[in-house]
C-alpha cells in the first residue's frame, strides 16, 4: 500500500519506526500462519504448499543518529508481526527506462532493512538459500520480480532474500566515523547488513522449518562480490555452510586509510565526498535529506566499494583466497559466455585498426602478448575485446574461486552459461549479464519490462529445470545434481565444470590456458603493488610488471 511512482516521490518512512508498524499490523485477527520466532510471532500467508512471509525487520531502522552505524537489533513489537508485503527497497537512484535492467521498485526508503522468506509448509531442517541481490552495491532489492522464491522453495528449501544499504548510505567511510568505533573503522555497512540478517537466520530460520545449520549464501553481480566479501569477513564467519557466486568479480577494494594497488583511501574519499555536499562535518551529513543524499552522491561520482579496514574486511579478496584464509566453504560458481554484451560501458575504447590494437596489447603484456592473441585475435577484434573483459573478471574470478577452495580440500563447483534464446538473441545478447537468473529461480514469466522475453520454449524449460534442480541440491548437499540430466562433478576431478546450453553438458577444462593467463596477469600486479587488477586490461593495460619467482 506504500507506493511510489519513482525516485523523486520517494516515501518519507524514516519517521516511523518497525515497532510503530508492529503495534498496527498486530491489532488485525489471524488469517494466515502464524510463527512464534525468538524475534517474536510473525504472521504470513499461504500459497499452495507454501508459508510466505515478507517485509520482517532484521535490524533496527538506520535512520537519524543510527545512519552510517553498524546495524542495531530490531525493536521488539507486541502481538504479532503482519508480513504480507515487501518492506521498501533501500534507496537507489531509478534505473533508466528501456535498460533491460530497469525496474520499478515501488517504495524506497531509508528504513530498509527487512527480508523475506519462502517455506514449504511442514518444512523440518530444510536446507536455506540466502539470496543477496545485485545491483553494483547501489541499486537493487529484495522484492525484484525475478528473485520470488516461490518455485525455489516448491524444490524443498526455505528461500529467504534480503535487503542491505546501498550507495553513500551504505559505504561511505569518512574520520568522523572511524573514531565513533571501538575499532576506529568505517564504511562496510551494506556488508554488515548483511551479516546482521545471516545472524537474524541462524537464530529465527529453525522456527521456519529451516536448518540453521545448513544455510548457502548465494548472490549474482555484486550479489556475488557480496558473497566473496562475506567469505573473507571474520565477523560472517559460522554464519554459512556453502556458497553460490554467479557473475563475482574479484575487483581491486579500496583501502581505508593506506594508498595502495592505485585505490584512493576511503576515509580520503569520504573527506573529500563531505565537502563536495557543502557539509561540514558529520552532523551536517547525519542532517541531510537522504533522497538528496543519496542522488548528490550519485551524481558526484560516488562509487560504493567495500573498504579493507583490518577488521571487516581484513586484506584484498585475492590476498586472502591465496593466503587460504576464506571461509572453507564449498562454492557453485561461474558465469556467463555472454556477460559484456549488456555491459559495454566496461569496455575500453575500440582502436582504430588491427594493428593499433595489436600494438597496444603487446605494450601491456609483454612476454604473454602471444598467449593473449591466441586467445583475443585482433581478426576478431570486437568479439575479442568483450571476451577479454569477461574472461578478466567473471571467468577469471570465477576459476579462481573453486581453484582456491579446491586447495583447501572443499569440493568446488564451475560452471558457464551460454544457452541463448530468440528474445535476447535478436539483440545480439546472448547469454548476457544475468540472463540465468529467471532459470534459476524459475521466473522467467516475471522479467523487468525490457528484459529479452524467454519463450518458455523445449530448451529454455530443460534449462530452468535443470538448473533449480543443480541449485537446489546444492543447498540441501552441498553436491548439485538434478534427475535427468549429467553428473556434475567438483572442479577438483581433472577441472570439471558444468556447460549449460541448450541442455547441460558435463565437460573438463573450460577455456585452456585461459585462467592461467589471467592469473599471471594479476599475480604480477598484486605483487608489485601500485596497480588495479581489475578494468584496466586487454587495449587499457598498464605495461606488466616483471615476472618473478612467485609470479612467473
Amino acid at each position: 500500500m506504500f507506493r511510489i511512482a519513482g525516485f523523486g516521490r520517494q516515501l518519507k518512512l524514516a519517521a516511523l519506526s518497525v515497532a510503530a508498524i508492529a503495534s498496527l499490523s498486530c491489532a488485525s485477527s489471524a488469517k494466515g500462519p502464524v510463527v512464534e520466532a525468538p524475534a517474536g510471532m510473525i504472521e504470513g500467508k499461504s500459497k499452495g504448499d507454501l508459508n510466505i512471509f515478507k517485509g520482517i525487520p532484521f535490524a533496527a531502522p538506520p535512520v537519524g543518529d543510527l545512519r552510517w552505524k553498524a546495524p542495531a537489533p530490531a525493536p521488539k513489537w507486541d502481538g504479532a508481526l503482519e508480513a504480507s508485503d515487501f518492506g521498501p527497497a533501500c534507496l537507489q537512484p531509478v534505473r533508466t527506462s528501456g535498460s533491460i535492467y530497469a525496474e520499478d521498485m515501488g517504495a524506497m526508503s531509508e528504513d530498509c532493512l527487512s527480508l523475506n522468506i519462502w517455506a514449504p509448509k511442514g518444512a523440518k531442517k530444510a536446507g536455506v538459500f540466502v539470496w543477496i541481490h545485485g545491483g553494483a552495491l547501489r541499486a537493487g532489492a529484495s522484492k525484484q520480480k525475478m528473485y520470488d522464491g516461490s518455485r525455489l522453495a516448491e524444490e524443498g528449501i526455505v528461500v529467504v532474500s534480503i535487503n542491505y544499504r546501498l550507495g553513500v548510505l551504505g559505504y561511505l567511510a569518512h574520520p568522523e566515523l572511524s573514531a565513533e568505533t571501538d575499532e576506529n573503522i568505517s564504511g562496510n555497512y551494506g556488508l554488515l547488513d548483511q551479516i546482521a540478517a545471516l545472524k537474524w537466520v541462524r537464530e529465527n530460520i529453525a522456527s521456519f522449518g529451516g536448518d540453521p545449520e545448513n544455510v548457502t549464501i548465494a548472490g549474482e553481480s555484486a550479489g556475488a562480490l557480496s558473497v566473496m566479501y562475506l567469505m573473507a569477513s571474520p565477523p560472517a564467519r559460522g554464519l554459512f555452510d556453502k556458497a553460490i557466486a554467479q557473475s563475482a568479480y574479484m575487483i581491486t577494494t579500496p583501502p581505508l586509510r593506506q594508498a595502495e594497488y592505485g585505490q584512493t583511501p576511503q576515509e580520503d574519499i569520504g573527506v573529500w565526498l563531505t565537502g563536495k555536499l557543502g557539509a561540514s562535518n558529520l552532523a551536517d551529513l547525519r542532517a541531510m535529506d537522504a533522497e538528496k543524499l543519496a542522488n548528490d552522491a550519485l551524481t558526484l561520482g560516488f562509487q560504493p566499494f567495500g573498504s579493507i579496514d583490518g577488521v571487516v574486511l581484513p586484506r584484498q579478496l585475492v590476498e586472502v583466497f591465496d593466503r587460504g584464509e576464506q571461509a572453507p566453504v564449498p562454492v557453485l560458481t561461474g558465469f556467463n559466455s555472454g556477460e559484456i554484451r549488456s555491459l559495454r560501458f566496461l569496455l575500453p575504447p575500440k582502436p582504430e585498426s588491427a594493428e593499433a590494437y595489436e600494438a597496444a596489447v603487446r605494450k601491456g603484456y609483454g612476454e604473454l602478448a602471444d598467449a593473449f592473441f591466441k586467445r583475443y585475435p585482433a581478426e576478431t577484434m570486437e568479439e575479442s575485446m568483450l571476451a577479454t573483459t569477461r574472461d578478466a573478471m567473471y571467468g577469471w574470478t570465477s576459476e579462481r574461486l573453486v581453484a582456491k577452495q579446491a586447495a583447501l580440500g572443499v569440493p568446488s563447483y564451475l560452471y558457464i552459461f551460454d544457452h541463448g534464446y530468440p528474445g535476447a538473441q535478436k539483440w545480439n545478447l546472448h547469454a548476457f549479464h544475468a540472463a540465468e537468473l529467471p532459470f534459476v529461480f524459475g521466473t522467467w514469466k516475471k522479467t523487468p519490462d525490457w528484459w529479452p522475453r524467454v519463450d518458455g520454449n523445449t530448451a529454455d524449460l530443460k534449462t530452468v529445470e535443470a538448473m533449480m534442480g543443480y541449485w537446489s541440491s546444492f543447498v540441501k548437499t552441498g553436491a548439485p545434481s538434478a534427475k535427468g540430466f549429467p553428473a556434475w562433478g567438483p572442479y577438483a576431478d581433472a577441472e570439471a565444470y558444468m556447460y549449460f546450453a541448450d541442455v547441460p553438458r558435463a565437460a573438463n577444462d573450460l577455456l585452456p590456458g585461459t585462467y592461467e593467463l589471467h592469473e599471471k596477469v594479476v599475480c604480477r600486479r598484486v605483487k608489485a603493488g601500485g596497480i588495479s587488477w581489475n578494468w584496466n586490461v586487454g587495449v587499457i593495460a598498464p605495461p606488466l610488471p616483471a615476472a618473478s619467482s612467485e609470479c612467473p
